[in-house]
């Protein structure tokens, strides 16, 4: 009985192959089979309803300049839309199209008056943070005003869950094209033109982990790590 088991195993090994021979007709079927166990059909287009995160390619690319023509269309409309959605559902304060998966020179910036509530009067104070309308910029185009460089701790939900110490230009003079076309020029200090320099970065593919002090990178929710025994999930949804 020990002596045939062999045979017989070998006998069920190239009945299976046989099998898998018959049941898959040619190589091509094979891999297209193959690839469906480790690939995923892309379901969700752009533009998204949460943010790209690094290493997205669309957060690399310089973004492409909104023909004048399409500004006032139903597809920049959308898009628009969607950025202020995101935005707000996110509770942030700045967004640019390449953050939805849209490579096209738009940001939008609002700074809410209830966020001071948020935070230690004195970090309010000393980041010179200020209410900020929502703000939409088409093509926009940025010019420093003031060459003095503040350092603050800026995070991006491009890259979640970290921060880092980025020193930006104090004072900035924003331009461009608003949703119906118009031009709006915008002079913004402390906080409020780091927004804008932040999201201008993402247009030209820049990211703030470029330029930030690395000796400050960190994660958020660190201490959290530790108190929890490291139970701590970092949500890209909302």
């Amino acid at each position: 009985m020990l002596l045939r088991q062999p045979a017989n195993l070998y006998k069920s090994i190239i009945g299976a192959r046989r099998n898998l021979s018959t049941g898959l007709p040619s190589a091509q079927s094979f891999r297209k089979w193959y690839q469906q166990l480790w690939t995923t059909e892309r379901t969700n287009l752009p533009p998204y309803n949460h943010f790209t995160q690094i290493g997205d390619p669309v957060l690399r690319q310089q973004a492409a300049a909104v023909p004048l023509e399409l500004i006032e269309g139903p597809e920049i409309e959308a898009i628009v839309e969607q950025m202020v959605k995101v935005l707000r559902k996110y509770n942030c304060v700045g967004i640019a199209a390449p953050q939805i998966g849209v490579s096209l020179r738009i940001i939008a910036m609002e700074f809410k008056k209830s966020l001071q509530k948020e935070m230690p009067e004195a970090v309010y104070q000393a980041r010179q943070m200020s209410e900020l309308p929502l703000t939409v910029m088409i093509n926009p185009v940025l010019t420093v005003t003031n060459y003095s460089k503040l350092k603050h701790p800026e995070g991006c939900m491009s890259v979640r869950g970290f921060s880092a110490e980025v020193e930006r230009f104090e004072g900035v003079k924003l331009s461009g094209l608003d949703k119906s076309s118009k031009q709006n020029d915008l002079i913004l200090s402390g906080w409020n033109a780091r927004i804008a320099q932040h999201e201008m970065d993402h247009l030209d593919g820049k990211l703030y982990t470029d330029q930030m002090d690395r000796s400050t990178f960190s994660c958020t929710c660190w201490e959290a790590v530790n108190t929890k025994s490291g139970r701590v999930e970092i949500p890209f949804y909302k």
